[in-house]
């Protein structure tokens, strides 16, 4: 196929784009190279047979539509989005324009592309979301396909709005949408804001390492590769109209992992004191959901996925990418570990 996938410079998207590519898809790399972008984490792409890189911003319809009508592709995946849960606390109107605003405009310009193509079966969009949308679980349960939305959060509620318009895309007109919800993503090429990345680089540099509340909160945990995985599986191989979750695998609590986290960097590169003297616990943030856990026999019986990477070995390959690459983040790291706002007053870090 050739697939259009928006976000194809970010954390997830960049690894989408190289494994379609060994997949021997062509790739049309639509991303608007905000902040969290990363052009050198496709830069040697450049010439790679089938793919192009295209800097637009998914609100600007002409230039989507120009995009289409060039590159006629086969399938979207839509990975575009402003993803940071603390960003959207302090000023939710990004999120707003490029989750919404920004959905709705690639779902018209798709949806005019799929109409002047005589509706192709085997078109299909596939919408990237988060298990976020579900809310908060307490000790027991797990999110099905069929739990009902709740998020807590500004850049939740964008990315269950985005949702529905997928969802109604399909339902009114018939496009041919596909829906994932991915849980917690880890591994190389992360902006430096996410916990894991924040972590390390505030152990590396001698630096308090903020936990919110008691930390107790506990997520599930999956390798970019593996993530990225799912999401060619589903464009591939999802029944249109179909909602897929993509779990990883074990549960843990943020506090544990991030001691886990300091053990890895210890072993790898010792500090006289262990790095995880520097851990704090600071207040908690506003609307902090307790727990995450996301069942995905769906898409393993359908569509025959698992995750491959355990999350031991997982965190070890992304200490030693992180102390690989430092000419990477080390531009990156004092913006991205600093707080902005009431956020940044309290030195607090999201998950």
């Amino acid at each position: 196929m050739k697939i259009l996938i928006t976000g194809g410079a970010g954390f997830i998207g960049n690894r989408v784009v190289r494994k379609a590519l060994e997949r021997g898809h062509s790739v049309v790399n639509v991303d608007a190279l905000t902040y969290a972008a990363s052009i050198s984490s496709v830069w040697e792409l450049e010439d790679a047979p089938g793919y192009s890189l295209h800097a637009l911003d998914i609100c600007d319809r002409t230039a989507l539509e120009h995009i289409f009508s060039k590159e006629r592709p086969d399938a979207v995946m839509h990975l575009a989005a402003e993803s940071h849960v603390d960003r959207s606390i302090e000023d939710p109107s990004a999120c707003v324009s490029t989750n919404i605003t920004g959905t709705f405009t690639l779902l018209e310009a798709a949806r005019a592309y799929w109409h002047e193509s005589d509706q192709p079966t085997d078109f299909r969009f596939h919408h990237i979301s988060t298990d976020e949308v579900y809310g908060t679980l307490g000790r027991a349960g797990r999110f099905t396909e069929d739990t009902r939305y709740a998020p807590n959060s500004p850049y939740s509620a964008s990315k269950a709005a985005s949702d529905h318009l997928v969802r109604a895309w399909h339902q009114t007109y018939g496009l041919p949408v596909l829906t994932s919800h991915g849980c917690n993503t880890y591994g190389p090429w992360q902006y430096p804001e996410k916990l894991i990345p924040m972590t390390l680089l505030r152990a590396l540099a001698g630096e308090a390492i903020p936990i919110y509340g008691k930390g107790t909160q506990s997520r599930e945990w999956l390798h970019v590769d593996d993530h990225a995985a799912a999401l060619l599986d589903i464009v591939e191989g999802g029944t249109p109209g179909e909602v897929y979750n993509i779990a990883g695998e074990p549960e843990v609590r943020n506090v544990d992992l991030v001691r886990a986290l300091c053990r890895l960097l210890q072993l790898r590169k010792p500090a006289p004191l262990p790095y995880s003297r520097l851990i704090c616990h600071v207040e908690d943030r506003p609307g902090h959901d307790f727990r995450y856990a996301t069942d995905d026999t769906k898409l393993r019986e359908a569509l025959g996925w698992h995750p491959k990477i355990a999350l031991e070995a997982g965190l070890a390959d992304t200490i030693d990418w992180y102390l690989s690459h430092n000419s990477w983040w080390q531009p990156l790291a004092k913006n991205a570990t600093a707080r902005r706002g009431l956020v940044h007053q309290s030195g607090q870090v999201a998950a």
